[in-house]
């Protein structure tokens, strides 16, 4: 059974940074593309940040100059490094893995989600 988990999320001030991980298991990690997503309450599920597996990244444009995320493929962890958070960022965070083959076939794989509350 593959399992995403992250840990990393709680309660910072406005300004304050947070390091989200997400550890993997039971897949072939490298060759994943990697991806951070959020949803806040009543709105819908967005991507923040990717990592494919040859390390190019892309952000939402809420978040460029602010996260970056990067991949350990050793210890098949993704993180995503928040800084100068907002209270826009409040939101529960997931982890995704997606891999696709040349014929088109997908896997895709989330985690439970770890929350970010931005507030003073």
């Amino acid at each position: 059974q593959v399992q995403l988990v992250e840990s990393g999320g709680g309660l910072v001030q406005p300004g304050g940074s947070l390091r989200l991980s997400c550890a993997a298991s039971k897949i072939f990690f490298s060759i994943y593309a990697m991806g951070w997503y959020r949803q806040a309450p009543g709105k819908q599920r967005e991507l923040v940040a990717r990592i494919t597996s040859r390390g190019s990244t892309n952000y939402a444009d809420s978040v460029k100059g602010r996260f970056t995320i990067s991949r350990d493929n050793a210890k098949n962890t993704v993180y995503l490094q928040m800084n100068s958070l907002k209270p826009e960022d409040t939101a529960v965070y997931y982890c995704n893995a997606d891999y696709s083959t040349a014929a088109g076939s997908k896997s895709d794989y989330w985690g439970q989600g770890t929350q970010v509350t931005v507030s003073s």
